[in-house]
């Protein structure tokens, strides 16, 4: 009965803990998303402005490790053995996902865009069965365009 109670405690606790643990996170990619909302961001190959000269592209890439909590697994493994959609890995490869973004274009300081995005997820396991962490590395083309001199207004 003991055993019972003490996975019933771990259970409770990994939700609660967990859900927190997810809300904040979420808070804090909402607000480094609007810091980042300006560079225009895209997965095609072609630059999207026509702003003139490009004076550099550059490399960039942002990756991220996440683990799923306790419930979470417990969750997962649930509907794993009944079938169905693994909701419980969906809001983790979201926040993984726009993490590793960001951290690109943190990269990325002082690009006119991003060209050519990708994504690549894999997930690192614990044992054979369930997904003990995931990582998404994401990696694009930060284009920079080169800037117009001012002109020296010489009136008189």
């Amino acid at each position: 009965m003991s055993d019972i109670i003490i996975f019933l405690i771990l259970l409770g606790a990994g939700y609660i803990f967990g859900k927190q643990a997810e809300v904040r996170h979420f808070a804090r990619i909402r607000k480094k998303e609007a810091l980042f909302l300006h560079i225009p961001t895209t997965n095609s190959k072609h630059p999207l402005l026509n702003s003139g000269k490009i004076e550099r592209v550059r490399f960039v890439s942002g990756n991220v490790v996440i683990s799923i909590d306790y419930f979470k697994r417990i969750y997962a493994s649930v509907i794993n053995f009944f079938g169905g959609d693994v909701v419980p890995y969906e809001s983790l490869l979201d926040r993984a996902r726009r993490e590793a973004v960001i951290r690109l274009k943190e990269k990325a300081l002082g690009a006119d865009e991003i060209i050519n995005l990708r994504i690549e997820t894999s997930s690192i396991n614990q044992t054979t069965k369930n997904v003990g962490s995931v990582e998404i590395l994401a990696y694009a083309t930060a284009i920079y365009y080169a800037k117009e001199p001012k002109q020296a207004n010489f009136n008189g």
